[in-house]
C-alpha cells in the first residue's frame, strides 16, 4: 500500500468521524515524511473524493447487496477512493487501484470486508470508461446537494449557478498577497513563478513552484490569501484603532496590519488554540491578540474601524472545503444567522462616532448576509450603510483594485463575489458607518 493512499484514507476517515476540515489535515503530521509526489497524490485523492462524493457513491451503490448506510465508514471511504481514481486518474492502472484498495481495507482492520471490496472494485474497473455518469442536471453532474443548487438558481440564476458549481469542482488557484515588488524576484530565484492577480494589485497567482518552502513565506512576509479575502481586508480602510473581532486564522488581520503599520490592531478569536495560530500568522508588532467571544467583546474603548468577518456556512469556499456541502443542512442557517446577528450587534457597540464596521462572510446565502444586516440595524438609527459602489471606486482610483468592471462586484449596496464569475471565493461585505454621537459612551471609552 502506497504512503499516499494510506495518508488519504486516514485524512478522509477523520473528516468523516470527527467533522475535521480536510485542508487542515492535509497540512498536519498525517502527511509528514511523504515525498512531494506522494503528498500531491494524497491531496488529489482527498479533495477529489470530497468534491465528487455523491457521484462516486452512485457509481458503486448499485453494485452492493445492502444499503450504503449499512457499510462501515472504512469500507465506504475505500470504495470512494477506488471510484475516484478509476474515474478521474486515468494514468493509474486499474489493477493497481483494485489491489491497493483491497490491501487498504485489510490494513484498516476490516479484513472481513476485503471480499466485498475486491468484487466491487473489479466491477468498477470494468466500467471505468463510463465513470462518472453525468447529464442529469446541475446538482447531479457537479455533485452538489439539490437543495443548495435550487437556492442558488433562485438567487443568482442558472448561468451563474452553473459557474459556481463548476468552479467548486476544480482546484482553485493559489493566490499570494505580496508587499514589495522585489519579493517577486526572490520567489522566482526560489523556483516559484507568478502571474498577476486579476482582482487586487498586490495579488499574485502561483503558476509553478512551492511557495510554502520559501524564506518569504516562512517569515510571514508574503501570505497565501484568496483575492476576495484581500479585497475584504482592503475595505476596512485606515484608522488609529482597528479591531478584527473574528480574526483567526489571521490572514485578514495580517493584511490590515501591513497596510496600516502605524495603527494599533486588536484581533480576537473565541478559541484559545485558534488565537495562538492567529499570533503566528499575524505576527506584526502592531497586532495585539486576545482570546475572546465576539458576542461579548472585552474592550472599553471604541474603534475607528472594525472588521466582523463572521463564522458562517462557508458555501463560498466549497472549492477549498468541499466537505462543507455534505455537512450543511438548510436548518443550520437559522442558527448561524442568530450567532452572526449577535456578533454584529456586539461589534456595533464598539464603533467610535464617525467610525465604520465591515461585516463580511464567505457564504453565498442571503440569510447570513443582507438579512443579518437588516435585522441587526433595524433599531439602530445612528448607523447607515455606506454604498459599496463608493468604496470600490476609492479602491479602484487608488490602484488597489484592478478588476475592470466594478459593477459586477455589486449586489445593491453590498459587495458580492461569486466563485466562477469572479476569480476568487464567494464573499459578501457591507460597510456600516456610525453617524451620530453618543457623547457619554464616547468619552467614557476614549478615557479608557
Amino acid at each position: 500500500m502506497t504512503p499516499a493512499r494510506k495518508a488519504a484514507f486516514l485524512v478522509l476517515l477523520r473528516v468523516k468521524r470527527e467533522s475535521s476540515f480536510a485542508v487542515e489535515l492535509l497540512h498536519s503530521p498525517l502527511l509528514e515524511g511523504l515525498s512531494p509526489v506522494d503528498r500531491n497524490l494524497a491531496q488529489e485523492i482527498v479533495l477529489g473524493v470530497l468534491r465528487w462524493q455523491s457521484l462516486l457513491d452512485e457509481s458503486f451503490a448499485a453494485l452492493l447487496q445492502k444499503p450504503l448506510s449499512r457499510l462501515d465508514p472504512e469500507v465506504v471511504i475505500a470504495l470512494r477512493m477506488a471510484s475516484y481514481q478509476l474515474a478521474f486518474l486515468d494514468r493509474i492502472p486499474a489493477h493497481a487501484i483494485v489491489n491497493e484498495t483491497v490491501e487498504l481495507i485489510k490494513k484498516s482492520g476490516k479484513r472481513s470486508a476485503s471480499g466485498l471490496v475486491n468484487a466491487v472494485t473489479r466491477k468498477l474497473a470494468a466500467l471505468r470508461n463510463t465513470l462518472p455518469m453525468k447529464e442529469r442536471g446541475l446538482a447531479h453532474d457537479f455533485a452538489h446537494p439539490q437543495w443548495l443548487v435550487e437556492r442558488w438558481v433562485a438567487q443568482f440564476g442558472h448561468d451563474k449557478t452553473h459557474a459556481i458549481c463548476a468552479y467548486d469542482q476544480q482546484v482553485p488557484a493559489t493566490a499570494l498577497r505580496i508587499t514589495a515588488p522585489e519579493q517577486e524576484d526572490e520567489l522566482r530565484s526560489a523556483g516559484v513563478h507568478l502571474a498577476p492577480g486579476t482582482l487586487m494589485k498586490n495579488a499574485r497567482i502561483v503558476t509553478s513552484g512551492d511557495v510554502t518552502r520559501t524564506r518569504l513565506f516562512s517569515s510571514g512576509q508574503i501570505a497565501i490569501q484568496d483575492e476576495g479575502s484581500q479585497l475584504v481586508a482592503a475595505l476596512v480602510g485606515a484608522g488609529q484603532r482597528i479591531l478584527d473581532c473574528c480574526a483567526a486564522p489571521g490572514g485578514k488581520t495580517a493584511a490590515i496590519a501591513m497596510a496600516q503599520p502605524h495603527s494599533r490592531i486588536f484581533a480576537t478569536d473565541i478559541h484559545a488554540h485558534r488565537a495562538r495560530v492567529l499570533r503566528k500568522i499575524a505576527s506584526q508588532p502592531n497586532v495585539h491578540v486576545f482570546a475572546a467571544d465576539a458576542r461579548q467583546l472585552p474592550f472599553v474603548a471604541d474603534f475607528d474601524r472594525i472588521l466582523a468577518d463572521v463564522p458562517c456556512s462557508g458555501t463560498g469556499t466549497l472549492a477549498r472545503n468541499p466537505e462543507i456541502k455534505w455537512r450543511l443542512k438548510p436548518e443550520d442557517l437559522a442558527d448561524l444567522q442568530a450567532r452572526q446577528i449577535a456578533i454584529l450587534t456586539s461589534a456595533l457597540q464598539h464603533v467610535a462616532p464617525g467610525g465604520r464596521i465591515v461585516y463580511s462572510s464567505c457564504s453565498l446565502e442571503a440569510e447570513e448576509n443582507k438579512d443579518v444586516i437588516e435585522k441587526a440595524l433595524k433599531n439602530c438609527s445612528e448607523f447607515q450603510i455606506v454604498p459599496m459602489r463608493e468604496e470600490l471606486a476609492k479602491l479602484k482610483n487608488s490602484g488597489a483594485l484592478v478588476w475592470p468592471d466594478v459593477e459586477t462586484l455589486l449586489s445593491g449596496n453590498f459587495l458580492r463575489t461569486l466563485p466562477g464569475v469572479h476569480p476568487c471565493d464567494g464573499f459578501f461585505a457591507a460597510v456600516i458607518e456610525r453617524t451620530t454621537k453618543d457623547t457619554k459612551g464616547y468619552y467614557e471609552s476614549t478615557s479608557g
